[in-house]
């Protein structure tokens, strides 16, 4: 009887250790497909798996010509401007260095058309917009336009805060962000003057009917550049309901994820806040307010 308690022992010991070793076989195999999963979604997006439209560079366009402070001297190439700047640093992130750069020139109207596109992504102020995300794919954004205060020349309002404009006369035109930003942030003592459409809100800044207007940072660029040169951005300001801007790809491509990936990593190392103060804040005449 004891022999045979013996060997009992000894074969319940054999199996409790074989059962051991297949459990820590199963952790194994668990960890080893999991770690496959993490490696195959990261390789998805390394230079020499992407899908690119010429081989070995990375195809972006933009409209011509191309003006500040998204581009400088019209040449998208040299990377100064914010988006020129925005590009390289994307490109860099999946591993293009700045001679694998190919930009095309896109008519920003063709850029969301339907149908197949000949460049990689396509950077040159576009919203995201449901309509346009129909007919083609935009990456994670790369920007939300603020909001900018702008006064015609010879104003004796001084901006250097939100504060200071309190008691000013604000023109803004009606069912715009810009309204409910001026409503919600600035909160001035007087009820805003609405005006029907962009055109009335430029002729009361030229005509001196409001002390300053409010508009999304993009217009009060081209408002001060193109349609009064007299008038001066004087600062923005973060307010909900922001523009946001994407790269645009084709629709279905499996480079947004990619390139979404990249700007996420911008955006989370601070290098892409950095090239937005640099280009679109200070240096462009658009201090941001507080």
């Amino acid at each position: 009887m004891p022999r045979i308690r013996t060997r009992l022992a000894v074969l319940m010991l054999v199996l409790l250790a074989s059962l051991v070793v297949v459990a820590c076989g199963d952790d194994d195999d668990s960890s080893g497909s999991s770690s496959s999963s993490t490696t195959a979604s990261a390789d998805a997006c390394s230079k020499d798996q992407l899908q690119l439209t010429n081989s070995g560079q990375l195809t972006v366009g933009t409209d011509k010509p191309a003006f500040p402070p998204y581009f400088e001297d019209n040449d998208p190439t040299n990377g100064k401007g914010f988006e020129s700047a925005v590009a390289y640093a994307v490109a860099d992130k999946m591993g293009f260095s700045k001679a694998d750069v190919k930009w095309k020139v896109v008519p920003f109207n063709s850029s969301y058309a339907p149908g197949p596109k000949d460049f990689d992504f396509d950077i040159n102020q576009i919203s995201i917009t449901p309509a346009r995300e129909k007919t083609v794919a935009f990456s994670k954004p790369y920007y939300v336009a603020p909001q900018a205060v702008v006064i015609g020349k010879g104003s004796d309002l001084k901006v250097g805060s939100l504060a200071d404009l309190k008691d000013a006369t604000i023109g803004v035109q009606i069912g715009t962000t810009s309204l409910d930003a001026v409503n919600q942030v600035v909160q001035p003592s007087t009820q805003p003057k609405v005006f029907n459409d962009s055109n009335d809100v430029v002729t009361a800044l030229k005509q001196k009917q409001v002390d300053a207007v409010v508009v999304d940072l993009p217009t009060a660029f081209f408002l001060t550049a193109a349609q009064v040169q007299s008038a001066k951005i004087v600062g923005q300001f973060s307010a909900p309901g922001g523009d946001k801007w994407g790269a645009l790809l084709q629709k279905g491509s499996p480079l947004t994820q990619c390139v979404s990936t990249a700007i996420d990593d911008l955006r989370e190392g601070g290098r892409l806040q950095a090239l937005e103060q640099r280009w679109m804040g200070a240096a462009a005449g658009a201090p941001v307010l507080k």
